[in-house]
């Protein structure tokens, strides 16, 4: 009987051999905790649809910033949530409303040992839940949100923003948000860029976690998820205007738009695996369907894989803790 003399199999016989051969590799380094912090409350709140998530306080979000740089993250990425929302979504500007006031604290607790980021759209802000200003039909106005995204892009690095997130997927929101830093002074901050923003039926569980108030649907501005190249046309408009950084959100789902985009882009690229992934993972693992550690190592290691520089995950963290061991 003939053998094959071509054995890959030989490469996967112990652990010490596939550590050895690990063609991906997941380091704290990589790894970005989105956060909410909320307005009004004196407890962390949990938030149903996300297992182990919370709108912290501005107290335990203190705490937060403090166990992730111990642990060696890339960085938190802060999302606030308001007590009292405007058509205009005013509390985004106001030096004393809660995500400024949470950038402040971060800083203050973690200086630069630490990447602070900021989320930096209007729709945690909107009495409508839209990611603009809506004009007098009812559409959200894309150069009049321009407006108010530049002025958030200042106001944001003053209060202590190492890095901004421009993702409302307003047409021109990097070039604005980039000009209005540099003439502010802050040319040092960085512009991590949501290029490729689907409208995806995976944020669910991320709006109940802003309290979201939305009206209707994004499908007008965030990407169709039937297309492809549209997001690499995205993502090199915002390139061209100044992004340090462009991401792809969600990240499972859109898997095939990262090294669509790596291959065309030097600058680093993010992916952002959002709400829902992690909602149907911890679901299905609560139901003993899964093996929920094993099943968290193999996406965030499939993001990676696909080319990701960057990973934004809830589960970051918790990943971190066992990759420290």
């Amino acid at each position: 009987m003939a053998f094959p003399s071509d054995r890959p199999r030989r490469l996967r016989q112990s652990p010490a051999m596939r550590r050895l051969v690990a063609e991906t590799h997941v380091r704290s380094s990589q790894l970005i905790l989105p956060m909410f912090v909320a307005e009004g409350i004196t407890e962390p709140r949990p938030i149903a649809s996300m297992p182990g998530v919370v709108q912290h306080t501005r107290d335990t979000a203190r705490k937060a910033y403090a166990e992730a740089a111990a642990l060696g993250l890339g960085g938190v990425m802060l999302f606030g949530v308001p007590e009292h929302k405007d058509a205009q979504g005013s509390g985004a500007l106001d030096p004393d409303g809660i995500l400024n006031v949470a950038l402040a604290d971060a800083r203050a607790e973690v200086g630069d040992d630490l990447l602070v980021m900021s989320d930096l759209c209007l729709d945690e802000f909107t009495d409508h839940g839209h990611c603009g200003v809506l004009d007098d039909q009812g559409r959200v106005d894309n150069d009049a949100t321009l407006e108010i995204y530049a002025q958030m892009g200042v106001v944001q690095a003053e209060s202590g923003a190492h890095v901004v997130g421009p993702s409302g997927m307003m047409d021109g929101q990097v070039g604005v948000v980039r000009a209005a830093l540099d003439q502010a002074g802050h040319s040092d901050t960085v512009i991590l860029a949501y290029a490729a923003k689907y409208a995806s039926a995976f944020y669910g569980p991320f709006r109940e976690a802003i309290g979201s108030s939305l009206q209707g649907d994004r499908k007008t501005y965030q990407q169709d998820p039937a297309n492809a190249r549209e997001a690499l046309r995205e993502a090199l408009l915002d390139v061209a205007e100044g992004a340090d950084i462009v991401m792809v959100k969600p990240a499972l789902a859109y898997l095939d738009l990262i090294p669509l985009i790596r291959s065309h882009v030097t600058v680093p690229v993010a992916a952002y695996s959002i709400s829902g992934e992690m909602a149907m993972v911890e679901a299905a693992a609560a139901n003993g369907w899964i093996d929920r550690e094993r099943t968290i190592d193999e996406v965030i290691t499939s993001i990676r894989r696909a080319g990701a520089d960057i990973v934004l995950t809830y589960w970051a963290a918790e990943l971190a803790a066992r990759l420290n061991r």
